[in-house]
Protein backbone atom coordinates (compact mmCIF):
# COMPACT_ATOMS: atom_id res chain seq x y z
CA UNK A 1 0.00 0.00 0.00
CA UNK A 2 1.45 3.39 -1.01
CA UNK A 3 2.08 6.15 1.47
CA UNK A 4 -0.67 8.33 -0.01
CA UNK A 5 -3.13 5.44 -0.14
CA UNK A 6 -2.34 4.60 3.47
CA UNK A 7 -2.88 8.20 4.51
CA UNK A 8 -6.26 8.22 2.76
CA UNK A 9 -7.27 4.98 4.48
CA UNK A 10 -6.20 6.40 7.83
CA UNK A 11 -8.13 9.63 7.28
CA UNK A 12 -11.21 7.72 6.18
CA UNK A 13 -11.01 5.48 9.24
CA UNK A 14 -10.53 8.53 11.48
CA UNK A 15 -13.73 10.04 10.10
CA UNK A 16 -15.67 6.82 10.54
CA UNK A 17 -14.47 6.35 14.12
CA UNK A 18 -15.35 9.94 14.92
CA UNK A 19 -18.79 9.49 13.35
CA UNK A 20 -19.37 6.27 15.32
CA UNK A 21 -18.44 8.03 18.55
CA UNK A 22 -20.79 10.90 17.68
CA UNK A 23 -23.60 8.43 17.06
CA UNK A 24 -22.90 6.73 20.40
CA UNK A 25 -22.95 10.02 22.30
CA UNK A 26 -26.12 11.18 20.54
CA UNK A 27 -27.85 7.91 21.39
CA UNK A 28 -27.06 8.21 25.10
CA UNK A 29 -30.21 7.81 27.17
CA UNK A 30 -32.19 6.62 24.15
CA UNK A 31 -30.73 3.27 23.14
CA UNK A 32 -29.98 0.39 25.54
CA UNK A 33 -26.76 0.59 27.50
CA UNK A 34 -25.55 -2.76 26.19
CA UNK A 35 -25.67 -1.46 22.61
CA UNK A 36 -23.76 1.69 23.57
CA UNK A 37 -21.27 -0.28 25.65
CA UNK A 38 -20.53 -2.48 22.63
CA UNK A 39 -19.77 0.60 20.53
CA UNK A 40 -17.58 2.06 23.26
CA UNK A 41 -15.66 -1.21 23.40
CA UNK A 42 -15.00 -1.02 19.65
CA UNK A 43 -13.83 2.59 19.94
CA UNK A 44 -11.52 1.86 22.85
CA UNK A 45 -10.14 -1.21 21.10
CA UNK A 46 -9.50 0.79 17.93
CA UNK A 47 -7.77 3.52 19.89
CA UNK A 48 -5.57 1.01 21.69
CA UNK A 49 -4.67 -0.95 18.55
CA UNK A 50 -3.81 2.18 16.56
CA UNK A 51 -1.53 3.40 19.35
CA UNK A 52 0.52 0.20 19.07
CA UNK A 53 2.76 -1.06 16.28
CA UNK A 54 1.33 -0.39 12.86
CA UNK A 55 4.18 -2.32 11.28
CA UNK A 56 2.95 -5.65 12.61
CA UNK A 57 0.03 -7.69 11.31
CA UNK A 58 -1.51 -10.02 13.88
CA UNK A 59 -2.95 -13.23 12.41
CA UNK A 60 -4.95 -15.56 14.64
CA UNK A 61 -5.51 -19.26 13.93
CA UNK A 62 -8.92 -20.38 15.19
CA UNK A 63 -10.31 -23.87 15.05
CA UNK A 64 -12.24 -26.61 16.80
CA UNK A 65 -10.81 -29.59 18.59
CA UNK A 66 -9.30 -32.03 16.09
CA UNK A 67 -9.23 -29.55 13.20
CA UNK A 68 -5.43 -29.71 12.99
CA UNK A 69 -5.12 -26.02 13.76
CA UNK A 70 -1.79 -26.25 15.61
CA UNK A 71 -0.37 -28.54 12.95
CA UNK A 72 -1.32 -26.06 10.23
CA UNK A 73 0.14 -23.26 12.36
CA UNK A 74 3.45 -25.15 12.51
CA UNK A 75 3.38 -25.93 8.81
CA UNK A 76 2.81 -22.30 7.87
CA UNK A 77 5.47 -21.15 10.36
CA UNK A 78 8.02 -23.63 8.99
CA UNK A 79 8.89 -24.81 12.50
CA UNK A 80 7.38 -26.76 15.38
CA UNK A 81 6.55 -23.55 17.23
CA UNK A 82 3.36 -24.97 18.70
CA UNK A 83 5.39 -27.58 20.58
CA UNK A 84 8.63 -25.62 21.03
CA UNK A 85 7.62 -24.29 24.43
CA UNK A 86 7.74 -27.50 26.41
CA UNK A 87 5.93 -26.06 29.38
CA UNK A 88 3.19 -24.37 27.39
CA UNK A 89 -0.36 -25.30 28.53
CA UNK A 90 -1.43 -25.85 24.93
CA UNK A 91 -5.14 -26.07 25.63
CA UNK A 92 -5.57 -22.76 27.39
CA UNK A 93 -2.92 -20.23 26.45
CA UNK A 94 -2.18 -18.55 23.11
CA UNK A 95 1.25 -18.87 21.55
CA UNK A 96 2.85 -16.29 19.25
CA UNK A 97 5.27 -16.78 16.41
CA UNK A 98 6.93 -13.40 15.75
CA UNK A 99 8.82 -12.19 12.69
CA UNK A 100 10.27 -8.75 13.48
CA UNK A 101 10.60 -8.26 17.19
CA UNK A 102 11.03 -4.47 17.20
CA UNK A 103 7.81 -2.93 18.47
CA UNK A 104 6.06 -6.26 18.95
CA UNK A 105 6.36 -6.47 22.74
CA UNK A 106 3.81 -3.75 23.66
CA UNK A 107 1.42 -5.20 21.09
CA UNK A 108 1.77 -8.70 22.56
CA UNK A 109 1.34 -7.29 26.05
CA UNK A 110 -1.94 -5.70 24.94
CA UNK A 111 -2.99 -9.02 23.41
CA UNK A 112 -2.04 -10.71 26.72
CA UNK A 113 0.11 -13.27 24.94
CA UNK A 114 2.88 -14.45 27.25
CA UNK A 115 4.22 -17.35 25.18
CA UNK A 116 6.31 -15.73 22.45
CA UNK A 117 8.61 -17.37 19.93
CA UNK A 118 10.83 -15.28 17.68
CA UNK A 119 10.63 -17.38 14.56
CA UNK A 120 13.36 -17.96 12.03
CA UNK A 121 12.94 -16.45 8.56
CA UNK A 122 10.93 -18.53 6.09
CA UNK A 123 11.85 -17.88 2.49
CA UNK A 124 9.06 -16.33 0.49
CA UNK A 125 6.93 -15.96 3.61
CA UNK A 126 8.33 -13.90 6.49
CA UNK A 127 11.53 -12.53 7.94
CA UNK A 128 12.58 -9.86 10.41
CA UNK A 129 11.34 -7.05 8.15
CA UNK A 130 7.90 -8.52 7.49
CA UNK A 131 6.34 -7.52 10.80
CA UNK A 132 4.17 -10.58 11.28
CA UNK A 133 2.71 -12.20 14.38
CA UNK A 134 0.98 -15.58 14.11
CA UNK A 135 -1.12 -16.72 17.06
CA UNK A 136 -2.02 -20.32 17.79
CA UNK A 137 -5.14 -20.08 19.95
CA UNK A 138 -7.12 -22.50 22.12
CA UNK A 139 -9.94 -24.50 20.57
CA UNK A 140 -13.13 -22.45 20.36
CA UNK A 141 -15.20 -25.53 21.37
CA UNK A 142 -13.07 -26.27 24.41
CA UNK A 143 -14.90 -27.64 27.45
CA UNK A 144 -13.10 -25.04 29.58
CA UNK A 145 -14.85 -21.68 29.77
CA UNK A 146 -11.50 -19.91 30.21
CA UNK A 147 -10.34 -21.23 26.82
CA UNK A 148 -13.54 -20.14 25.09
CA UNK A 149 -13.20 -16.70 26.69
CA UNK A 150 -9.64 -16.36 25.31
CA UNK A 151 -10.94 -17.21 21.84
CA UNK A 152 -13.84 -14.70 22.09
CA UNK A 153 -11.44 -12.00 23.21
CA UNK A 154 -8.92 -12.73 20.45
CA UNK A 155 -11.62 -12.75 17.80
CA UNK A 156 -12.13 -9.09 18.62
CA UNK A 157 -8.41 -8.20 18.68
CA UNK A 158 -6.43 -9.84 15.88
CA UNK A 159 -6.02 -8.15 12.50
CA UNK A 160 -6.59 -11.25 10.35
CA UNK A 161 -8.76 -14.24 11.29
CA UNK A 162 -7.81 -17.67 9.91
CA UNK A 163 -10.59 -20.20 10.54
CA UNK A 164 -9.27 -23.75 10.33
CA UNK A 165 -12.04 -26.24 9.58
CA UNK A 166 -11.89 -29.97 8.98
CA UNK A 167 -13.90 -32.09 6.53
CA UNK A 168 -15.89 -33.77 9.30
CA UNK A 169 -17.06 -30.64 11.18
CA UNK A 170 -16.84 -27.83 8.61
CA UNK A 171 -20.60 -27.27 8.84
CA UNK A 172 -20.64 -27.24 12.66
CA UNK A 173 -23.21 -24.66 13.82
CA UNK A 174 -20.96 -23.57 16.69
CA UNK A 175 -18.40 -21.89 14.45
CA UNK A 176 -20.90 -20.54 11.93
CA UNK A 177 -23.55 -19.16 14.30
CA UNK A 178 -21.25 -18.00 17.09
CA UNK A 179 -18.35 -16.60 15.06
CA UNK A 180 -18.53 -16.49 11.27
CA UNK A 181 -22.07 -15.13 10.80
CA UNK A 182 -21.68 -12.34 13.41
CA UNK A 183 -18.42 -11.34 11.66
CA UNK A 184 -19.93 -11.18 8.18
CA UNK A 185 -18.64 -7.62 7.76
CA UNK A 186 -15.07 -8.86 8.30
CA UNK A 187 -14.75 -10.76 5.03
CA UNK A 188 -11.75 -8.68 3.91
CA UNK A 189 -9.69 -9.90 6.88
CA UNK A 190 -11.02 -13.46 7.07
CA UNK A 191 -9.41 -16.58 5.61
CA UNK A 192 -11.12 -19.97 5.74
CA UNK A 193 -8.91 -23.05 5.45
CA UNK A 194 -10.41 -26.50 4.95
CA UNK A 195 -7.63 -28.51 6.59
CA UNK A 196 -6.97 -32.27 6.49
CA UNK A 197 -8.13 -32.59 2.89
CA UNK A 198 -5.78 -35.55 2.68
CA UNK A 199 -8.50 -37.49 4.50
CA UNK A 200 -10.91 -36.92 1.62
CA UNK A 201 -10.97 -38.86 -1.65
CA UNK A 202 -9.70 -36.63 -4.43
CA UNK A 203 -13.08 -36.42 -6.14
CA UNK A 204 -14.77 -35.20 -2.92
CA UNK A 205 -12.54 -32.17 -2.28
CA UNK A 206 -14.28 -29.79 -4.68
CA UNK A 207 -17.86 -30.78 -3.65
CA UNK A 208 -16.93 -30.24 0.02
CA UNK A 209 -15.39 -26.86 -0.81
CA UNK A 210 -18.54 -25.95 -2.79
CA UNK A 211 -20.69 -26.97 0.16
CA UNK A 212 -18.53 -24.89 2.51
CA UNK A 213 -18.72 -21.93 0.14
CA UNK A 214 -22.53 -22.14 0.15
CA UNK A 215 -22.65 -22.25 3.95
CA UNK A 216 -20.36 -19.23 4.18
CA UNK A 217 -22.53 -17.36 1.68
CA UNK A 218 -25.51 -17.95 3.96
CA UNK A 219 -23.36 -16.63 6.82
CA UNK A 220 -22.97 -13.38 4.88
CA UNK A 221 -19.46 -14.17 3.61
CA UNK A 222 -20.02 -14.95 -0.08
CA UNK A 223 -16.64 -13.63 -1.24
CA UNK A 224 -14.42 -14.80 1.58
CA UNK A 225 -11.19 -16.54 0.53
CA UNK A 226 -11.39 -20.33 0.96
CA UNK A 227 -8.39 -22.65 0.66
CA UNK A 228 -7.90 -26.39 0.89
CA UNK A 229 -4.83 -27.53 2.80
CA UNK A 230 -3.20 -30.41 4.58
CA UNK A 231 -0.66 -29.79 7.30
CA UNK A 232 0.38 -33.43 7.02
CA UNK A 233 1.16 -33.55 3.30
CA UNK A 234 1.87 -29.84 2.81
CA UNK A 235 -0.94 -29.43 0.29
CA UNK A 236 -2.13 -25.81 0.14
CA UNK A 237 0.26 -24.63 2.88
CA UNK A 238 2.00 -22.32 0.44
CA UNK A 239 -1.39 -20.84 -0.54
CA UNK A 240 -2.08 -20.04 3.10
CA UNK A 241 1.37 -18.50 3.44
CA UNK A 242 0.82 -16.38 0.32
CA UNK A 243 -2.50 -15.05 1.59
CA UNK A 244 -1.04 -14.20 5.00
CA UNK A 245 2.09 -12.63 3.50
CA UNK A 246 -0.02 -10.49 1.20
CA UNK A 247 -1.93 -9.13 4.19
CA UNK A 248 1.30 -8.48 6.10
CA UNK A 249 3.13 -6.78 3.24
CA UNK A 250 0.24 -4.55 2.21
CA UNK A 251 -0.11 -3.25 5.79
CA UNK A 252 -3.86 -2.90 5.23
CA UNK A 253 -5.17 -5.62 7.52
CA UNK A 254 -5.18 -3.51 10.68
CA UNK A 255 -7.16 -0.71 9.06
CA UNK A 256 -9.47 -3.18 7.32
CA UNK A 257 -10.10 -4.99 10.58
CA UNK A 258 -10.91 -1.79 12.42
CA UNK A 259 -13.06 -0.59 9.54
CA UNK A 260 -14.97 -3.87 9.67
CA UNK A 261 -15.39 -3.45 13.43
CA UNK A 262 -16.81 0.03 12.86
CA UNK A 263 -19.18 -1.31 10.20
CA UNK A 264 -20.43 -4.06 12.48
CA UNK A 265 -20.78 -1.72 15.46
CA UNK A 266 -22.71 0.74 13.30
CA UNK A 267 -24.98 -2.04 12.07
CA UNK A 268 -25.68 -3.24 15.61
CA UNK A 269 -26.31 0.34 16.72
CA UNK A 270 -28.62 0.83 13.75
CA UNK A 271 -30.45 -2.38 14.60
CA UNK A 272 -30.92 -1.19 18.20
CA UNK A 273 -32.19 2.14 16.94
CA UNK A 274 -34.27 1.14 13.94
CA UNK A 275 -34.65 3.00 10.69
CA UNK A 276 -36.55 6.20 9.98
CA UNK A 277 -36.64 9.93 10.49
CA UNK A 278 -39.08 11.91 12.60
CA UNK A 279 -41.60 14.02 10.73
CA UNK A 280 -40.46 17.02 12.75
CA UNK A 281 -42.33 20.12 13.83
CA UNK A 282 -44.77 21.66 11.39
CA UNK A 283 -46.17 25.18 11.65
CA UNK A 284 -49.72 23.82 11.73
CA UNK A 285 -49.04 21.50 14.68
CA UNK A 286 -47.21 24.27 16.55
CA UNK A 287 -50.17 26.63 16.02
CA UNK A 288 -52.65 23.93 17.05
CA UNK A 289 -50.69 23.29 20.25
CA UNK A 290 -50.71 27.01 21.13
CA UNK A 291 -54.46 27.25 20.43
CA UNK A 292 -55.29 24.26 22.61
CA UNK A 293 -53.08 25.45 25.46
CA UNK A 294 -54.59 28.94 25.21
CA UNK A 295 -58.07 27.49 25.57
CA UNK A 296 -56.98 25.26 28.46
CA UNK A 297 -55.38 28.30 30.16
CA UNK A 298 -58.65 30.31 30.01
CA UNK A 299 -57.42 32.83 27.45
CA UNK A 300 -61.00 33.22 26.08
CA UNK A 301 -62.13 34.20 29.59
CA UNK A 302 -59.43 36.87 29.76
CA UNK A 303 -60.30 38.19 26.30
CA UNK A 304 -63.96 38.56 27.27
CA UNK A 305 -62.88 40.29 30.46
CA UNK A 306 -60.76 42.76 28.47
CA UNK A 307 -63.74 43.69 26.31
CA UNK A 308 -66.10 43.96 29.28
CA UNK A 309 -63.58 46.01 31.27
CA UNK A 310 -63.15 48.47 28.40
CA UNK A 311 -66.88 48.92 27.96
CA UNK A 312 -67.33 49.48 31.68
CA UNK A 313 -64.49 52.03 31.84
CA UNK A 314 -65.84 53.82 28.76
CA UNK A 315 -69.27 54.10 30.40
CA UNK A 316 -67.72 55.50 33.56
CA UNK A 317 -65.91 58.20 31.59
CA UNK A 318 -68.33 59.06 28.80
CA UNK A 319 -71.80 58.28 30.16
CA UNK A 320 -74.44 60.80 31.23
CA UNK A 321 -72.85 62.41 34.32
CA UNK A 322 -76.07 62.15 36.29
CA UNK A 323 -76.24 58.35 35.93
CA UNK A 324 -72.67 57.29 35.22
CA UNK A 325 -71.96 56.81 38.91
CA UNK A 326 -74.15 53.73 38.81
CA UNK A 327 -71.50 52.00 36.68
CA UNK A 328 -69.03 52.30 39.54
CA UNK A 329 -71.13 49.85 41.49
CA UNK A 330 -70.24 47.14 38.95
CA UNK A 331 -66.92 45.29 39.54
CA UNK A 332 -64.18 45.50 36.93
CA UNK A 333 -63.78 42.01 35.31
CA UNK A 334 -60.02 42.42 34.90
CA UNK A 335 -59.55 43.57 38.47
CA UNK A 336 -61.46 40.54 39.67
CA UNK A 337 -58.98 38.38 37.72
CA UNK A 338 -56.06 40.33 39.21
CA UNK A 339 -54.97 41.39 35.73
CA UNK A 340 -54.65 45.08 36.45
CA UNK A 341 -51.72 44.58 38.81
CA UNK A 342 -48.57 46.64 38.34
CA UNK A 343 -46.38 43.97 39.97
CA UNK A 344 -43.44 42.56 37.96
CA UNK A 345 -44.49 39.81 35.60
CA UNK A 346 -42.38 37.20 37.37
CA UNK A 347 -44.18 37.94 40.66
CA UNK A 348 -47.66 38.47 39.34
CA UNK A 349 -50.30 35.76 39.42
CA UNK A 350 -53.79 35.86 38.04
CA UNK A 351 -56.97 34.92 39.87
CA UNK A 352 -58.17 32.76 37.02
CA UNK A 353 -59.87 29.57 38.13
CA UNK A 354 -57.40 26.74 38.64
CA UNK A 355 -57.23 24.24 35.82
CA UNK A 356 -59.70 21.48 36.45
CA UNK A 357 -59.70 17.95 35.12
CA UNK A 358 -61.13 18.95 31.72
CA UNK A 359 -58.52 21.69 31.22
CA UNK A 360 -55.68 19.42 32.31
CA UNK A 361 -56.93 16.67 30.03
CA UNK A 362 -57.13 19.14 27.15
CA UNK A 363 -53.60 20.39 27.76
CA UNK A 364 -52.24 16.83 28.09
CA UNK A 365 -53.99 15.78 24.90
CA UNK A 366 -52.59 18.80 23.06
CA UNK A 367 -49.04 18.03 24.17
CA UNK A 368 -49.44 14.35 23.35
CA UNK A 369 -50.86 15.04 19.89
CA UNK A 370 -48.05 17.49 19.19
CA UNK A 371 -45.39 14.98 20.23
CA UNK A 372 -47.06 12.22 18.21
CA UNK A 373 -47.12 14.38 15.09
CA UNK A 374 -43.48 15.41 15.52
CA UNK A 375 -42.29 11.83 16.19
CA UNK A 376 -44.21 10.22 13.33
CA UNK A 377 -41.86 8.04 11.31
CA UNK A 378 -39.18 7.89 14.00
CA UNK A 379 -37.90 4.49 15.23
CA UNK A 380 -39.40 3.19 18.47
CA UNK A 381 -36.70 4.28 20.97
CA UNK A 382 -36.47 7.75 19.45
CA UNK A 383 -40.25 8.12 19.31
CA UNK A 384 -40.31 7.39 23.04
CA UNK A 385 -37.53 9.95 23.62
CA UNK A 386 -39.41 12.65 21.69
CA UNK A 387 -42.61 11.96 23.61
CA UNK A 388 -40.66 11.95 26.87
CA UNK A 389 -39.18 15.37 26.07
CA UNK A 390 -42.71 16.72 25.55
CA UNK A 391 -43.93 15.20 28.82
CA UNK A 392 -41.09 16.68 30.87
CA UNK A 393 -42.36 20.23 30.40
CA UNK A 394 -46.00 19.33 30.79
CA UNK A 395 -45.98 19.51 34.60
CA UNK A 396 -44.67 23.08 34.52
CA UNK A 397 -47.20 24.29 31.97
CA UNK A 398 -50.08 25.42 34.24
CA UNK A 399 -47.96 27.75 36.39
CA UNK A 400 -45.93 29.01 33.41
CA UNK A 401 -49.08 29.75 31.41
CA UNK A 402 -50.68 31.60 34.32
CA UNK A 403 -47.56 33.68 34.78
CA UNK A 404 -47.43 34.42 31.05
CA UNK A 405 -51.05 35.59 31.06
CA UNK A 406 -50.54 37.68 34.18
CA UNK A 407 -47.46 39.28 32.62
CA UNK A 408 -49.09 40.12 29.28
CA UNK A 409 -49.78 43.78 28.58
CA UNK A 410 -53.56 43.92 28.08
CA UNK A 411 -53.62 47.74 27.78
CA UNK A 412 -56.06 47.70 30.70
CA UNK A 413 -54.95 51.09 32.05
CA UNK A 414 -54.67 52.74 28.66
CA UNK A 415 -57.25 55.49 28.01
CA UNK A 416 -58.82 56.23 24.63
CA UNK A 417 -58.56 59.74 23.22
CA UNK A 418 -62.30 60.03 22.57
CA UNK A 419 -63.18 59.54 26.22
CA UNK A 420 -61.96 63.03 27.10
CA UNK A 421 -63.85 64.62 24.21
CA UNK A 422 -67.10 62.90 25.11
CA UNK A 423 -66.61 63.69 28.78
CA UNK A 424 -66.15 67.43 28.12
CA UNK A 425 -69.18 67.56 25.84
CA UNK A 426 -71.27 65.60 28.34
CA UNK A 427 -70.46 68.07 31.08
CA UNK A 428 -71.23 70.97 28.75
CA UNK A 429 -74.58 69.36 28.00
CA UNK A 430 -75.24 68.94 31.70
CA UNK A 431 -74.26 72.54 32.37
CA UNK A 432 -76.62 73.61 29.59
CA UNK A 433 -79.46 71.65 31.18
CA UNK A 434 -78.69 73.05 34.59
CA UNK A 435 -78.46 76.58 33.10
CA UNK A 436 -81.89 76.16 31.50
CA UNK A 437 -83.36 74.79 34.69
CA UNK A 438 -81.81 77.59 36.71
CA UNK A 439 -83.14 80.20 34.31
CA UNK A 440 -86.66 78.79 34.53
CA UNK A 441 -86.31 78.50 38.27
CA UNK A 442 -85.44 82.19 38.60
CA UNK A 443 -88.43 83.13 36.42
CA UNK A 444 -90.69 80.92 38.49
CA UNK A 445 -89.39 82.46 41.72
CA UNK A 446 -89.97 86.01 40.50
CA UNK A 447 -93.51 85.13 39.49
CA UNK A 448 -94.15 83.48 42.82
CA UNK A 449 -93.01 86.62 44.64
CA UNK A 450 -95.20 88.80 42.42
CA UNK A 451 -92.16 90.57 41.10
CA UNK A 452 -91.76 91.78 37.56
CA UNK A 453 -90.78 88.85 35.30
CA UNK A 454 -88.50 89.83 32.46
CA UNK A 455 -89.38 88.79 28.93
CA UNK A 456 -87.86 85.39 27.96
CA UNK A 457 -86.12 85.31 24.59
CA UNK A 458 -87.73 83.02 22.03
CA UNK A 459 -86.29 81.02 19.19
CA UNK A 460 -88.87 80.02 16.64
CA UNK A 461 -91.48 80.44 19.37
CA UNK A 462 -89.61 78.31 21.90
CA UNK A 463 -88.26 79.81 25.14
CA UNK A 464 -84.49 79.71 25.25
CA UNK A 465 -84.34 78.07 28.76
CA UNK A 466 -86.60 75.30 27.54
CA UNK A 467 -84.44 74.83 24.46
CA UNK A 468 -81.36 74.71 26.65
CA UNK A 469 -82.86 71.93 28.76
CA UNK A 470 -84.05 69.98 25.72
CA UNK A 471 -80.77 70.44 23.89
CA UNK A 472 -78.71 69.35 26.90
CA UNK A 473 -80.84 66.26 27.56
CA UNK A 474 -80.93 65.19 23.91
CA UNK A 475 -77.19 65.79 23.51
CA UNK A 476 -76.46 63.78 26.66
CA UNK A 477 -78.61 60.87 25.49
CA UNK A 478 -77.11 60.92 21.99
CA UNK A 479 -73.59 61.02 23.42
CA UNK A 480 -74.38 58.19 25.81
CA UNK A 481 -75.84 55.99 23.04
CA UNK A 482 -73.12 56.76 20.51
CA UNK A 483 -70.52 56.24 23.22
CA UNK A 484 -71.90 52.75 23.78
CA UNK A 485 -71.55 51.89 20.07
CA UNK A 486 -68.04 53.34 19.91
CA UNK A 487 -67.08 51.60 23.14
CA UNK A 488 -68.36 48.26 21.78
CA UNK A 489 -66.30 48.56 18.60
CA UNK A 490 -63.24 49.73 20.49
CA UNK A 491 -63.70 46.94 23.06
CA UNK A 492 -63.74 44.33 20.31
CA UNK A 493 -60.60 45.85 18.79
CA UNK A 494 -58.84 45.86 22.16
CA UNK A 495 -59.98 42.28 22.78
CA UNK A 496 -58.51 41.19 19.44
CA UNK A 497 -55.18 42.80 20.30
CA UNK A 498 -55.26 41.20 23.73
CA UNK A 499 -56.01 37.82 22.16
CA UNK A 500 -52.98 38.16 19.87
CA UNK A 501 -50.72 39.14 22.77
CA UNK A 502 -52.03 36.34 24.96
CA UNK A 503 -51.65 33.78 22.19
CA UNK A 504 -48.10 35.00 21.61
CA UNK A 505 -47.36 34.62 25.33
CA UNK A 506 -48.87 31.12 25.39
CA UNK A 507 -46.96 30.17 22.22
CA UNK A 508 -43.72 31.35 23.83
CA UNK A 509 -44.35 29.18 26.90
CA UNK A 510 -45.28 26.24 24.69
CA UNK A 511 -42.12 26.81 22.69
CA UNK A 512 -39.87 26.83 25.74
CA UNK A 513 -41.45 23.89 27.57
CA UNK A 514 -42.67 21.65 24.74
CA UNK A 515 -41.65 22.71 21.23
CA UNK A 516 -37.95 23.34 21.83
CA UNK A 517 -37.33 20.09 23.80
CA UNK A 518 -39.18 18.10 21.14
CA UNK A 519 -37.28 19.87 18.35
CA UNK A 520 -34.00 19.13 20.13
CA UNK A 521 -34.83 15.41 20.18
CA UNK A 522 -35.88 15.48 16.52
CA UNK A 523 -32.61 17.17 15.56
CA UNK A 524 -30.71 14.69 17.74
CA UNK A 525 -32.23 11.83 15.77
CA UNK A 526 -31.30 13.54 12.50
CA UNK A 527 -27.72 14.01 13.69
CA UNK A 528 -27.61 10.40 14.92
CA UNK A 529 -28.77 9.03 11.57
CA UNK A 530 -26.25 11.21 9.73
CA UNK A 531 -23.41 10.09 12.03
CA UNK A 532 -24.46 6.46 11.74
CA UNK A 533 -24.53 6.70 7.96
CA UNK A 534 -21.04 8.25 7.99
CA UNK A 535 -19.82 5.47 10.30
CA UNK A 536 -21.24 2.80 8.03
Amino acid sequence: MSRHSGARETTRLDRRLEALNDARELAGGVLPDEALDGVLEVLERASSRRSLSGDHTVVGFFGATGSGKSSLFNAVSGAEIATAAARRPTTSEPLAGVWGSAGSEPLLDWLEVRQRHHAAPVGGFADGDTGLILLDLPDFDSTREANREVVRRMVGLVDVLVWVLDPQKYADAAVHQDFLAPLASHGAVTLVVLNQVDRLPGQDVQPVLASLRGILARDGLPGVQIMAASALTGTGVQDVRTAIRRAAVQRKAQAQRLAADVTRAAELLGKASGDGEAAGIKAASRSRLADELATAANVPVVVRAVAASYRLEATRRTGWPVTRWLSRLRPDPLRRLNLRSNAPAELNRSSLPAAGAPERARADAAVRDFADAASAGAPGPWRAAIRGAAREGRERLPDALDQAIAGTDLAANRRSWWWQVFNVVQWLALVTVLGGLGWLGVLAGLGYLQLPVPEVPLVEGWPVPTLMIALGVVLGIVLALSGRFIAGAAARSRARKARRRLHAAVAKVAGELVVEPVDAEVRRLQAFNAALEAAR
